[in-house]
């Protein structure tokens, strides 16, 4: 199979959103993943992409596994997580000048504060990639998440304005449950 890329997809499963959040985190690495609530909720979306044929048929079946007390009625989130080596780049012209502190956008610039220079070296550092509400939270505030998230929101929610104001081609978006990305307009 040599010179034919062979895609992978780690398919993980935890029924409570605190277990989907933490294997989120621990398969932040992986190119892609599909997080589920159940094994019948895997198994579903294995038959309907084996429907459409965008998965090969797989060779074993999923270990068996005690239904949870109490189902998760939560879809399956498909998140597209790539290496940073992979990383598309930044839109061309956008730039966080750090020795000014402000964001470039082609000709155009805007004074950033520290919180809102500093989640946006992550983002355009690797574009594309989802940062999680944890890891943003310890490079950026340098302490915990501790779950509310608002101090976070807050401050994408000015990136976002400044992004706009700049008309810049980019903008964060959300990943539910899991963190941000920087993702083309």
């Amino acid at each position: 199979m040599r010179g034919i890329p062979v895609a992978s997809l780690v398919i993980g499963i935890a029924s409570s959103p605190a277990e989907r959040r933490q294997l989120a985190q621990l398969l932040g690495g992986t190119e892609a993943f599909l997080i589920v609530s159940s094994v019948d909720q895997a198994r579903e979306f294995l038959g309907v992409a084996e429907a459409t044929g965008a998965l090969p048929e797989p060779t074993t079946d999923l270990p068996e596994e005690a239904p949870p007390s109490a189902p998760s009625p939560v879809a399956a989130d498909v998140l597209d997580v790539t290496d940073e080596a992979d990383a598309p780049p930044p839109p061309p012209g956008l730039s966080v000048d750090s020795d000014q502190r402000v964001l470039r956008w082609r000709d155009q610039e805007i004074e950033l504060t520290r919180l809102e220079h500093d989640l946006l070296l992550c983002l355009v550092g690797a574009p594309g990639r989802v940062w999680t509400y944890e890891r943003l939270h310890q490079t950026v505030w340098g302490n915990e998440h501790l779950g509310r998230g608002s101090d976070m929101h807050s401050v994408v929610r000015r990136v976002r304005r400044k992004l706009a104001e700049l008309g810049a081609s980019a903008t964060i978006h959300a990943v539910r449950g899991v963190g941000f990305r920087l993702a083309p307009v």
